[in-house]
């Protein structure tokens, strides 16, 4: 079960195209300045099966998926059952924005999620770094991450929407 606090289809903010983006509830970041503070709270929304998020995700044939919050990280478990779902039943992408770095969470018990996500955009949202022209992300300090590229390199690998940078 996830602890879901909308489902946005067909929306076009949250990564390339057209995607389903869940938001889930429950962020101890807490960023000042972040653009969805209703989702702070772990008891907020509802909770729904991974069965339930799925039928909506598969009406949907050309939209990918986001994950988003909140932060999936706190729900990682759930995320990572419907992410192995998506990848089995679909062809689509994933992306997840969290507030954790990627390095932390290579070595943390999310990593199991982490390991479905195509590309994480992660680092907390400050206020003081906050621009508007980033593609995909509030401040300069988030990054675009290429996961599978990074798992398989051994190196945080940038996602672009032409090509894919090392860094």
């Amino acid at each position: 079960m996830i602890r879901v606090l909308d489902i946005i289809e067909d929306t076009m903010v949250d990564g390339p195209g057209f995607r389903t983006s869940i938001y889930c509830a429950g962020c101890r970041h807490q960023c000042p300045g972040c653009h969805n503070p209703q989702s702070w709270a772990f008891d907020q929304g509802h909770e729904m099966s991974v069965d339930d998020i799925m039928k909506i995700i598969e009406a949907d044939p050309y939209a990918n998926v986001t994950f988003s919050g909140g932060d999936p990280m706190y729900q990682a478990a759930g995320f990572a059952e419907l992410a192995r779902e998506i990848h089995q039943r679909t062809n689509k992408d994933i992306w997840c924005f969290t507030g954790f770095t990627y390095e932390s969470l290579i070595t943390q018990e999310q990593r199991e999620l982490l390991e479905q996500i195509d590309v994480l955009v992660d680092g907390p949202f400050i206020e003081k770094l906050r621009d508007p022209d980033l593609l995909f992300r509030g401040s300069s300090n988030q990054r675009l991450i290429d996961v599978q590229a990074s798992l398989y390199s051994g190196k945080v690998v940038l996602w672009h929407p032409d090509i894919a940078v090392a860094v």
